[in-house]
């Protein structure tokens, strides 16, 4: 799952984002209101964590702007301010949580969590035929059996049975599972699913990992449940 840290402090900026990687997050930093919108109009992000007193425009009228724009992200809303209608006022804005600073990290990883078992697509559980995927345990088991996973593996699989009975495109893979700073091509991703072919489908009798040729992946049980999009993808040579 991937997050945008929007502040202009490096040193909480840095701590965050250690933090939320450790958790198995790709984390993306921006530091002005301008860098937040350009990266929250061109990636999906699963959540914001948005510091009010930024360089223009400030955190709340990033909010306002992406809100109007018609964003969905889970947006938690920090800020120095104390006073009960700055919260009252980004909460009225459409910010879904809303923390004071100094803060606990502890108490933020927690309140992000919660916030993304919101919405109906980010269950805690995930289940594609007999494989389920347990996102509060991060375990995986396929027909009872567990299956252990590197953070990468895991990352991979969970936006697959997320979009389960749909081809999604090695770029989109790619943007929500690796962080800003990745540099490789898109046939890291093709490297991923043939680790989790190995483990997911390679010991058990129906395979659930399908390849849409110049396109993408699809995950199902069988292949006529996909519904393929129309974007194409033109990988480069393999970079890990």
């Amino acid at each position: 799952m991937r997050i945008l840290i929007v502040e202009d402090d490096p040193k909480v900026a840095r701590a965050l984002a250690k933090g939320l990687e450790s958790d198995h997050f790709a984390v993306d930093l921006a530091t002005t209101g301008e860098e937040a919108l350009q990266l929250a109009t061109e990636i999906d992000y699963d959540a914001l964590i948005l510091d009010w007193n930024i360089p223009a425009p400030d955190g709340f009228c990033v909010l306002k702007r992406l809100r109007k724009a018609g964003s969905n992200a889970r947006v938690l809303f920090l800020s120095a301010r104390h006073d009960v209608t700055d919260r009252v006022t980004a909460l009225g804005a459409g910010a879904d949580d809303f923390m004071t600073k100094p803060f606990s990290f502890e108490e933020l990883r927690i309140r992000i969590h919660t916030l993304l078992r919101r919405p109906q697509e980010l269950l805690d559980k995930l289940v594609v035929d007999d494989l389920e995927l347990d996102r509060m345990r991060r375990s995986v088991f396929r027909a009872g059996k567990p299956i252990t996973l590197t953070q990468r593996e895991y990352g991979v699989l969970e936006y697959l049975m997320r979009n389960a009975g749909r081809v999604v495109t090695r770029t989109m893979i790619v943007e929500h599972v690796w962080n800003l700073g990745f540099e490789g091509l898109t046939n890291i991703v093709d490297v991923y699913i043939n680790y989790l072919r190995t483990k997911i489908d390679q010991p058990f009798a129906r395979p659930l990992i399908h390849t849409e040729r110049g396109i993408g992946y699809k995950m199902c049980a069988s292949e006529r449940e996909s519904v393929p999009v129309p974007a194409i993808d033109n990988p480069g040579d393999q970079a890990r």
